[in-house]
């Protein structure tokens, strides 16, 4: 509290002295022009300023507009003795003159300026007691359709003569939503949104409200105010989207046509059509009457039916309310043919149907609108041939165009096909369609294969998918070409995951077995598959499929060696260049999809600051790291399997009693792979309980029995050893020539 005394009465400090300042900011000075500012409403014998003239004046004289409110008295203090109106005279232009003893002018006269400073000693008025207004309904909210003005004599250029109005009660208020609002500073009176969308003279002809109007901006406790009321009546909005309209189409009368209008509430509205499609060609218009016109024929097949909008806008080209939507529907007339759905229609019927059978439909078109009688078509038959066995064969439901057999049962040898004109009308129109019904063979025979069985097949689970690896066959004696000597193949055994399809020739009903899924040997090495050959057509009553049409496969499936797989595709890791030699920096993970052992390798480490352990895929740094040689280090592992032995099989056992020298080729998976080649020699001769016989009696040069297993001993041994050799050989080379260039390779195993 004693700080906001301190700061009041400092205010009124400040304005205390500037109230008795001249231009200069000083109390009293030489006699001179000046200008000073001073409130209204101040009491009498306020001093203004005191004038020091020559040594030769003695008295001072005012004069000007005084009003007998200024004074000077003779030391030359001026003074006003009554309080000052700005409303009154807001300027008071006065002269000061230095007088001598002897009444003579010394000095001057000297213009002085008082400017009377306002202060809101008036309250704002109403320029009516009462205010009358009207307004449509759904009229644009924001748009002012009356003003409500009042005046104050303050002065406008300051806070007191700032005028503020607001609405402080409208009657009736429903659901207490305002349905009017009002300019704060203008005054015009608008509806708000909710107003223009619930205002209804048959619910509420008119409102009562009470605007308020306040000075100093409304936002001091010491402001005035006034108040008046406004009465407003609520008046039917003629502004509505007319009904919809129906135009027909094509007409032949002369355009423009008048089809309805629009019209805003008051007259001098600039009406205009907006179509949010942007057509090509809009073939209506407005005048500003409001009446709109459509300017040439319409086709409905074209478009039936166009919505656009009615806009109105006052003289300076802002809308006066929401768009109408207008609608236009154009009306059908009968003025399209039918159409046959094309040249021929093709049906088939089997020679053993029965009368009453359906064969097949026709499906004409029509272009007027559906569901009228201009698009209601009716069939008849109107021709037949051949005519035999007789005419009449075939009968047509007139409203669906669906054909039946009419009087018996047909044969294809008395004719193989009939043609049919039809008729197709509407109530207008008539057109010739042309159907062809086929009569095809019974379906009484089955497929059957030319072989039950299809023996083996070896592929390797890489086979390329779309490779054909088998041709079936099998025959169908029904008649060639239709749907009952026609052969669809499936696989009903041995392939559940749909690795294998077949695509069946439909000219020789061969059968294409191809790869459609990749082979997997993990997942399923053999397949033992069934065929089966069906025909689309369904098989006559009390024909079955036998085993005659089915045939069966054996596909197996060999492993290729596949190559390793790393968990992810790329590794990064963050290290300080200052790390030790020897420092873990990161780790790689490979997994082989036979589970074969892998090896890691480095490539690329052109600066020599990493290796990988081969068997964990740890790395680390051997040699100091340099940030500002290489921030960003890149370096690639290679994962190879390890191919560690080979085994060796006869396929045969007619071999001669003899010793065999086998070339063994032996290469790495390096790019490009180093190899070797190494003779092994294998000794055939009959053997008895693991021993080799020999026969009795002993030839030169042929070693004894315990010799001969020594001589194979060391045999085995010697391979041994020579393998040993050529992978050591291998490896010492590769690890040579891949110091600059290792890459990753696929190591195959060795092969039968």
């Amino acid at each position: 509290m004693m700080l906001q005394a301190q700061l009041h009465c400092l205010c009124l400090f400040t304005l205390y002295l500037t109230t008795g300042y001249g231009q200069e900011g000083k109390f009293s000075g030489p006699l001179k022009p000046m200008t000073f500012s001073i409130f209204e409403g101040q009491g009498p014998s306020q001093i203004i300023f005191q004038f020091k003239a020559s040594p030769l004046a003695v008295t001072f004289k005012l004069t000007g507009e005084t009003d007998d409110i200024f004074q000077i008295q003779p030391d030359g203090l001026l003074y006003h003795n009554k309080a000052l109106d700005r409303e009154t005279r807001a300027v008071h232009k006065l002269q000061v003159s230095a007088l001598d003893a002897h009444g003579n002018t010394v000095e001057g006269p000297v213009p002085i300026t008082i400017e009377v400073k306002d202060i809101n000693d008036n309250r704002p008025v109403f320029l009516q007691p009462k205010y009358e207004g009207s307004v449509r309904q759904n009229s644009r909210p924001g748009k002012p359709f009356m003003y409500v003005n009042a005046t104050d004599l303050d002065d406008p250029a300051t806070p007191n003569g700032q005028l503020i109005y607001q609405i402080i009660m409208q009657l009736p208020k429903v659901n207490n939503v305002m349905y009017f609002q009002i300019n704060n500073k203008t005054g015009a009176i608008s509806l708000t949104r909710e107003g223009s969308q619930e205002l209804d003279p048959l619910k509420n002809p008119s409102y009562k409200l009470v605007v308020s109007v306040e000075d100093m901006g409304g936002q001091n406790d010491h402001s005035f105010s006034d108040s008046t009321s406004v009465d407003i009546m609520v008046k039917e909005n003629i502004w509505k989207a007319p009904e919809p309209v129906e135009i027909e189409e094509n007409s032949t009368n002369p355009y423009p046509i008048k089809i309805t209008q629009v019209q805003w509430n008051d007259p001098g509205a600039l009406y205009s059509l907006v179509d949010k499609e942007k057509p090509s060609k809009f073939p209506f218009s407005i005048d500003q009457e409001g009446d709109i016109y459509v300017t040439q024929p319409l086709d409905r097949e074209e478009k039936d039916a166009y919505v656009f909008y009615a806009v109105a806008k006052d003289e300076h080209g802002k809308p006066l309310a929401f768009p109408l939507q207008i609608q236009v529907k154009v009306k059908d007339i009968n003025d399209n043919p039918p159409t046959c759905p094309s040249a021929v229609t093709v049906l088939e019927v089997q020679e053993n149907e029965q009368i009453g059978s359906s064969i097949g439909t026709l499906i004409a078109h029509d272009m007027d609108e559906e569901n009228t009688v201009n698009s209601v078509l009716e069939y008849r038959i109107v021709d037949q041939t051949p005519k035999v066995p007789r005419d009449g064969l075939f009968l047509v439901q007139s409203y669906s165009g669906t054909f039946q057999l009419a009087v018996q049962s047909l044969r294809k040898r008395d004719t193989p096909q009939y043609n049919l004109t039809v008729e197709v009308s509407d109530k207008g129109f008539k057109t010739l369609c042309f159907v062809q019904i086929n009569i095809i063979d019974i379906n009484d025979q089955i497929p059957i294969f030319e072989k039950p069985d299809y023996g083996n097949l070896t592929l390797p689970e890489d086979t390329a998918i779309g490779t054909v690896i088998l041709t079936i066959q099998a025959t169908d004696a029904d008649e060639p070409h239709t749907g009952s000597s026609k052969i669809l193949y499936r696989i009903t055994q041995g392939d559940s995951e749909g690795r294998l399809e077949i695509e069946t020739d439909p000219e020789t009903n061969t059968g294409y077995v191809k790869v459609k899924k990749p082979l997997d040997f993990e997942a399923v090495a053999v397949h033992n598959i069934v065929f089966q050959a069906e025909n689309p057509e369904p098989l006559v009553l009390g024909v079955q499929y036998n085993a005659s049409s089915s045939a069966t496969f054996r596909l197996i499936v060999t492993d290729v060696n596949e190559a390793p797989q790393f968990s992810q595709q790329v590794y990064q890791a963050k290290v300080s260049e200052d790390v030790a030699k020897g420092t873990k920096v990161g780790n790689v993970t490979a997994k082989d999809p036979e589970g074969l052992d892998i090896s890691y390798s480095l490539r690329g480490d052109k600066r020599g600051w990493l290796k990988i352990d081969p068997v964990t895929g740890e790395i680390f740094s051997v040699a100091p790291l340099d940030r500002e040689a290489e921030s960003l280090y890149r370096v690639q592992v290679v994962a190879t399997e390890v191919g560690t032995h080979a085994s060796l099989s006869t396929k045969h056992t007619g071999f001669e009693e003899r010793v065999y020298h086998i070339p063994v080729r032996i290469n790495d998976g390096g790019r490009p792979p180093l190899e070797g080649t190494v003779s092994l020699p294998v000794t055939f001769c009959k053997c008895v309980e693991d021993r080799c016989f020999q026969p009795a009696g002993h030839m030169p040069g042929i070693p004894t029995v315990g010799v001969t297993v020594g001589v194979l001993l060391t045999t085995f041994l010697v391979i041994g050893i020579i393998l040993a050799v050529v992978f050591f050989q291998i490896k010492k080379n590769k690890g040579q020539h891949n110091v600059e260039s290792a890459q990753a390779s696929e190591v195959k195993p060795l092969r039968n």
